[in-house]
């Protein structure tokens, strides 16, 4: 995959997670979810469904990839408990709290500190001035979001965010490792049937139920499909990319999230400081991806 053919891939990608911010926010609504048991319910519901069916698929096409698996189980297991269980727990528990266009900028804060010390993890990914101008610039925009006539506030939703981005970090660093031996696809697959199944069992035991009809099926056949095509196509791109490049084009994530929050939700984005954070954001990506 050219460098180009991988930039644009990685920010189709970034608009279909920005997209799911807002959209989970309206399942929220739809499916009258309340307590932390329906949260995670939602969220075990979601991964389940995208694990098992990418499982279904990538045996029905290449049966013998799961071989593989079976060497790296672990990290494979890992990556699911860190990428899924961890991370979109927090995730959907700071959603309920927090806007969706708030959420997504404060989801770049793990990726602002993989892009400075990304060479602690992989030796061929090497620091440069570049990419530490770019994680300033992001981490400014971070700041920004947060910056209000009270001061910098942060709040319990905030906080589930922020450590939900550092779950993102650890989890990628975890799955290239493990992607150097098992398929993208297989490893999407396994990865979220594990964390979904995890996610949902705690659900189920927090007394979690959901509204879910047919009428209203389509929001969760979105987010279900969105899922399944951002994830496989992120893990081939991590598989051949330079991590601390791909999270820099990450900071494109809440862009997207918030023009589909002003458009599903009726969120105002065009609050000063949501303007400037978007244009720091936009600097970073350009600057590290200037020669692609």
């Amino acid at each position: 995959m050219s460098k180009k053919k991988a930039l644009l891939s990685a920010l189709f990608v970034m608009l279909l997670w920005g997209s799911l911010f807002p959209v989970v926010k309206v399942g929220y609504a739809a499916y009258h979810i309340r307590t932390t048991g329906d949260i995670l319910l939602f969220a075990g519901i979601r991964f389940t469904v995208c694990g098992a069916v990418i499982c279904l698929y990538s045996l029905w096409k290449d049966r013998a990839s799961y071989a593989a698996v079976k060497t790296s189980l672990w990290p494979v297991l890992l990556s699911g408990f860190i990428a899924v269980t961890l991370h979109y727990g927090f995730t959907y528990l700071g959603l309920n709290d927090t806007d969706s266009s708030k959420t997504a900028i404060l989801k770049q804060v793990g990726v602002l500190f993989y892009v400075c010390f990304s060479f602690l993890f992989f030796k061929d990914d090497k620091p440069t001035l570049k990419k530490f101008a770019a994680a300033v610039l992001g981490f400014a925009g971070i700041i920004t979001i947060n910056a209000g006539s009270g001061g910098i506030v942060f709040h319990i939703g905030d906080l589930c965010i922020i450590a939900a981005s550092f779950c993102t970090v650890f989890s990628n660093v975890i799955s290239k490792k493990a992607l150097a031996t098992v398929k993208p696809v297989t490893m999407t697959g396994v990865s979220q049937l594990f964390g979904g199944f995890l996610l949902l069992a705690v659900g189920i035991m927090m007394g979690g139920s959901m509204g879910l009809t047919w009428q209203k099926a389509h929001i969760l056949l979105y987010i279900c499909a969105a899922s399944i095509i951002s994830y496989c196509l992120w893990f081939i791109i991590v598989k051949q990319g330079e991590l601390s490049r791909l999270f820099i084009i990450k900071f494109a994530e809440p862009m997207f999230a918030c023009i589909f929050g002003a458009l599903l939700l009726g969120e105002d984005i065009f609050k000063m400081q949501y303007l400037l954070a978007f244009l720091l954001i936009a600097g970073g990506i350009y600057i590290a991806n200037d020669k692609v």
